[in-house]
């Protein structure tokens, strides 16, 4: 029945002469991904099949297709095949050497000062949002792709400046991400990627893929999102440090969550538990661990609360998640504006849901205050979606007055 669906959906984008790659750019979905469910590699999802469905003017037949493959209820019954982290990679080699480089040879002592200065980078992002961080970070990762293309270096050396690619590109996505770049964000992920890949730092690879996925997961494209975070953490493998295996599964929950729907909601919830008990068994603390990378310094047991209110708000369940944000909150450092500003917006959904307008508006008035001095996309998005919550209640007159005051 797979065969049967892609066989239809090939032969309908041939009549078309529409390549897989155009499809997808069209619907705004991974090409790898659809790649893998037309050749039957991978269950398409009823959400796929209806977007496949309009984009072909198929008339419901792709959606009946798919439904019947997943048994009549759109879920899946049976396990498809595990992606790995080789289906994401950018088609070519954005890092190959240029056959003609430079005589000039780079050492390690280049490689300290690039490790130096990326790390600033990221500590920069602690207090500063994407649209301030942006030139610098684009400009330090294309200077770091030429000077590992077009000079001479060891093999040892080369592996470091690759693996300093991976990090630039992952806090430069992240960067490109937060000030709403996310096709940009998406590129520079792959590169960071492709070059984790190539220095066979598995645990790297793990954290640029789940920062993709995240990404995936908030603008729209969950199916995506999910699979590329079930990778992130298979590809790492049982021997990453466990701080490292804690935000995979933190990623995997918040793509679970973002899916919806129950089964989604209870996947969601094991995967939390499974974070917990990851950052619980340590780092380095018996012989043969491997230590933290140190681009992992802020992943705590603080950060895997914040995840677990902000899957239990999405979920509408306030009772749980209003006790644990307050609790985020009341010892959060109050330079990091931005995160400030996103967690008081899930605090503020959270207290609608638990039907506390006049408590809700009073925490919305506090991001929109935050945020007006965050250049940060992401944060403006949460804005939208709190003032977008508070609509329901517009009766009440401290709601009424905020949208009113905000009607922009």
């Amino acid at each position: 029945m797979n065969g049967e669906f892609g066989q239809r959906v090939r032969a309908a984008l041939k009549e078309r002469r529409m390549s897989i790659r155009a499809a997808s750019r069209a619907m705004n979905y991974d090409h790898a991904f659809l790649s893998r469910v037309l050749a039957g590699k991978q269950l398409p999802s009823i959400e796929l099949a209806e977007s496949l469905d309009r984009l072909l003017d198929a008339g419901g037949e792709v959606v009946a297709l798919a439904a019947r493959l997943l048994d009549g209820d759109g879920k899946s019954h049976t396990q498809p095949t595990v992606p790995t982290l080789d289906d994401f990679l950018p088609e070519g080699d954005p890092l190959s050497l240029l056959t003609v480089r430079s005589p000039r040879r780079v050492g390690v002592g280049e490689v300290t000062d690039l490790q130096k200065r990326v790390h600033g980078l990221r500590l920069a992002d602690d207090v500063l949002a994407g649209g301030d961080l942006i030139g610098p970070a684009l400009r330090e990762l294309r200077k770091t792709v030429r000077l590992y293309r077009e000079n001479t270096h060891t093999e040892e050396v080369g592996r470091a400046l690759l693996v300093q690619i991976g990090e630039l590109a992952q806090i430069a996505g992240w960067i490109a991400s937060d000030a709403g770049r996310h096709e940009e964000a998406e590129r520079i992920y792959r590169l960071g990627l492709s070059a984790a890949k190539q220095a066979e730092d598995m645990t790297l690879a793990g954290n640029l893929a789940g920062s993709l996925a995240y990404q995936m997961s908030n603008t729209g494209r969950t199916d995506e999102g999910l699979t590329l975070a079930q990778a992130a953490l298979h590809d790492a493998g049982e021997d990453a440090p466990g701080k490292a295996r804690a935000l995979y599964w933190d990623r995997v929950a918040w793509a679970h969550t973002q899916a919806g729907g129950t089964e989604n909601a209870r996947a969601a919830m094991r995967a939390l538990g499974e974070a917990s008990e990851a950052l619980a068994r340590g780092d380095g603390g018996r012989e043969g661990d491997e230590p933290p990378p140190d681009y992992l310094y802020w992943v705590d047991a603080g950060e895997l609360q914040v995840m677990e209110s902000r899957v239990y708000t999405e979920l509408r369940r306030p009772l749980r998640a209003v006790p644990l944000l307050r609790d985020v909150l009341s010892g959060y450092d109050a330079t990091h504006t931005r995160e400030m500003a996103l967690y008081l917006s899930w605090l503020a959904i959270a207290l609608a849901d638990a039907n506390e307008p006049e408590e809700a508006a009073a925490v919305a008035e506090r991001v929109i205050r935050i945020a007006a001095d965050v250049a940060s996309e992401r944060t403006a998005e949460r804005v939208r979606v709190v003032l977008a919550r508070l609509r329901e209640y517009d009766d009440v007159p401290e709601v009424a007055a905020l949208l009113a005051d905000h009607a922009a």
